[in-house]
């Protein structure tokens, strides 16, 4: 922690070994929030690290740009950047509020509530198998088949084909961790052929999200099959990712900080799971691009230099959040955390389903389960984008 921030190389994953750097994030919140981030391997950025910032750079989709740069450290992260761009979350307004309003259908209050008592029979099922046991890998055998079974029930895919899904994921992750593997945009390919034979199947199928896409038009223009491909691959991919780490961090989390488990009432689940939200923070960062001279946080940023939000620092950030380095369930509930984004136009989608599948599993968890520990050593996927864990071990004694 004594090293000159000028030396610091934050694309360098052994920052992110146990996790995101919280005491470096603290450092550079008080000395150098809008720093200058060199790189060896690709053109240096500017680090974001207060909540402030983030927020006001989330908001201005006009000067901070999705489109023109990417939303990663690097510019043809999985795929070239030509093609990127016809994923929604790599568009600037006006042509992301169109291609916004198509998916927003997908996530009704309705659509969302339907999904409720098949996520809480799986949640059920899966628990009470862990208890009879005595304990489980919270990764392997709840915070993964959870969000699969929910994005392969709204995309129509039969349970036979979810060891796919999961596949491609983790290959995916592999693609934005290390853009020297070419398992990334293998993995596209491969979600692309399979695509070709879904949509053919599910066209009569009124509550397919695959066949809404399908039939689905932007002024007046049905979507391409490349922006249908690149739909279904983000849902996949962020629809699995973000409620796996999140159910995996809070659950290391509850074993970690008991007097929290002991706190953790019915009544209190919604509150909790924002807070748990914030505290394990699932992506790391998002980028944007100036498209002209501007600044942020009093530094001078040129039109073409890439910006790094690092919503782990933002969540962590004491001008946010009351005394920020402590998990508490019981905290006032704050839904001005990251874990979303930081507002504005990329403000995440799937937010709602994603606290229902965290409100069901912690429901879940207190009725079923006595306070979890951990077994065995916690190992940590490797990434600087996610904040996930690879395996938790823990003992899950009965109520």
């Amino acid at each position: 922690m004594n090293t000159d921030l000028a030396e610091i190389d934050l694309t360098d994953p052994s920052w992110f070994a146990e996790g995101p750097p919280h005491e470096l994030f603290a450092r550079m919140r008080a000395e150098a929030p809008v720093r200058w981030n060199p790189s060896a391997d690709g053109p240096g950025f500017w680090s974001l690290t207060r909540a402030a910032d983030l927020a006001a750079v989330s908001k201005d989709a006009h000067t901070f740009s999705s489109h023109r740069g990417g939303i990663w450290l690097r510019e043809d992260t999985l795929a070239p950047l030509d093609l990127a761009r016809n994923l929604m979350i790599f568009k600037d307004p006006p042509e992301h509020t169109r291609y916004r309003v198509i998916l927003r259908s997908a996530f009704t209050p309705l659509t969302v509530a339907k999904l409720e008592s098949a996520v809480r029979a799986q949640v059920v099922a899966l628990l009470d198998a862990a208890v009879e046991r005595g304990g489980m890998d919270a990764v392997e055998d709840l915070a993964v088949p959870v969000p699969l079974m929910v994005i392969a029930s709204l995309l129509g895919v039969p349970d036979s084909d979810i060891p796919k899904l999961r596949d491609w994921t983790a290959r995916l992750d592999a693609g934005v961790a290390d853009p020297a593997n070419t398992e990334g945009p293998a993995a596209l390919g491969e979600m692309a052929a399979y695509l070709a034979a879904l949509v053919p199947e599910q066209a009569e199928d009124a509550d397919s999200l695959v066949a809404a896409l399908h039939r689905a038009e932007v002024d007046g223009q049905r979507l391409t099959e490349t922006e249908i491909v690149l739909f279904f691959g983000i849902l996949v991919f962020a629809g699995n990712d973000t409620t796996r780490n999140a159910t995996s961090g809070g659950l290391l989390a509850l074993a970690e900080h008991p007097e929290q488990f002991a706190a953790l009432t019915g009544e209190r689940i919604p509150n909790a799971v924002e807070e748990i939200l914030r505290w394990t923070t699932p992506l790391n960062y998002f980028a944007r691009t100036a498209t002209e001279d501007t600044e942020v946080g009093g530094r001078r940023i040129r039109a073409g230099e890439r910006l790094v939000m690092w919503y782990a620092s933002a969540n962590r950030d004491s001008d946010a959040f009351p005394d920020p380095m402590r998990f508490d369930v019981t905290r006032e509930p704050t839904t001005q955390h990251a874990a979303f984004g930081a507002g504005g136009r990329h403000f995440c989608l799937g937010a709602a389903l994603a606290r229902l599948e965290l409100r069901v599993i912690f429901e879940e968890v207190v009725r079923r389960m006595g306070p979890p520990g951990l077994a065995g050593p916690v190992r940590r996927a490797s990434s600087i984008w996610v904040n996930g864990l690879a395996s938790l071990p823990l003992s899950c004694p009965p109520k």
